[in-house]
């Protein structure tokens, strides 16, 4: 089956992230980061809801009870009935910090990276992975990171995949008991000229990722060997997720004009779909809330 790649809908997102498949509702979830909007959408009918939240967001992940825990800038916040609620803030307060990719384990765990904007040539940066408890408290996880992006995790959820982007590196962690250690050096985007955005891991531990700068997608085997590189039709994809009645179509978000990013092609912005891929994905968690 040929590789397909077609645009869903017509909505045009400034910085479009974190999309998110609902197995429940059979809907795709994801934001404008910019423009504080919550999107659904019930692909088999092409209904879609818009609904505001705070800017800039993150990422989110959905929860049990209903709603969602979203990844503010100042940390992490309960969206319910069109209602932010703070839950947890950062432990770090450099005004130049924010929250930014997340992700919900394999135990229901909402975990979320921070960048460091403006960051000084030399200075060491201070963004950090976090890990939000159930009881309210926050859990650093790693730190030294410049631009969290794409965390994701291997089937089974022993293995922890996350990105810093300006440092074009894919870093693996062991993740036990909510725990990440034996951080390692993964995928060196540097030689592909690439740069890593969001991500997600297929069925069988394949680690797809956005190229943000180069217009395409990855896909990279779980030794972090290059499998497949397709190009998309806008220059900015940012993140990917599985999705549809049998998880076996790759949605893609993309921007038209982020803050440092800009793209005047036609569906810069948009919402794509990725069939034919002859993979699927996993069923994300909901958050144990």
């Amino acid at each position: 089956m040929a590789i397909a790649i077609d645009r869903v809908g017509d909505s045009t997102d400034r910085l479009g992230e974190s999309p998110v498949w609902s197995v429940g509702e059979q809907c795709l979830y994801w934001v404008d980061s910019l423009a504080g909007v919550l999107h659904r959408l019930h692909p088999a009918s092409g209904q879609r809801q818009d609904m505001a939240v705070p800017a800039p967001v993150g990422s989110f992940g959905l929860c049990q009870s209903g709603g969602a825990v979203l990844a503010l800038a100042d940390g992490f916040h309960r969206f319910a009935a069109g209602t932010t609620t703070a839950l947890a803030r950062l432990p770090q307060t450099h005004p130049d910090v924010r929250l930014n990719d997340g992700k919900v384990d394999r135990q229901g765990r909402f975990l979320a990276g921070s960048m460091h904007m403006n960051l000084a040539p030399g200075a060491a940066p201070l963004g950090a992975l976090y890990r939000l408890e159930a009881d309210g408290g926050v859990t650093t996880l790693a730190t030294g990171i410049t631009t969290a992006n794409g965390p994701c995790f291997s089937p089974d959820g022993a293995t922890l995949y996350l990105a810093d982007s300006p440092r074009r590196m894919i870093w693996r962690f062991d993740y036990r008991d909510g725990l990440a250690t034996g951080q390692a050096p993964f995928i060196d985007l540097g030689p592909l000229d690439a740069v890593p955005d969001g991500a997600t891991v297929d069925a069988g531990g394949h680690l797809w990722v956005a190229l943000v700068r180069s217009g395409e997608l990855g896909r990279f085997d779980a030794e972090g060997r290059l499998v497949q590189r397709i190009a998309m039709p806008v220059r900015h994809p940012t993140s990917v997720a599985f999705g549809g009645p049998g998880l076996d179509v790759l949605f893609v978000t993309s921007i038209s004009a982020s803050h440092r990013l800009a793209d005047a092609t036609p569906g810069a912005g948009g919402l794509f779909a990725v069939t034919g891929l002859g993979t699927h994905g996993i069923a994300e968690p909901l958050i144990n809330r």
